[in-house]
């Protein structure tokens, strides 16, 4: 059975949306899988990328942080 994601969305002082859009990367008939040297900078550094890795799901810092890669989710800017 498949989990959820689930997503806080994050508005700025007057109200103004902060998540501009949530991009699908893999998908089951194209998986997209990123080792640690070439995870996606998203806006440079301003977005976050969502991978599901063997220490779970994680964002894109913490996967270099922790330096390993995985499936690439989905990007959020």
């Amino acid at each position: 059975r498949q989990g959820i994601l689930r997503l806080d969305l994050k508005y700025g002082p007057n109200g103004e949306d902060v998540i501009h859009a949530i991009k699908r990367e893999s998908k089951p008939g194209c998986r997209v899988y990123a080792g640690v040297d070439s995870l996606p900078r998203v806006l440079d550094g301003l977005g976050i990328a969502i991978l599901s890795t063997s220490q779970g799901v994680l964002s894109d810092r913490m996967c270099r942080d922790r330096k390993v890669g995985g499936e690439l989710l989905c990007t959020v800017y």
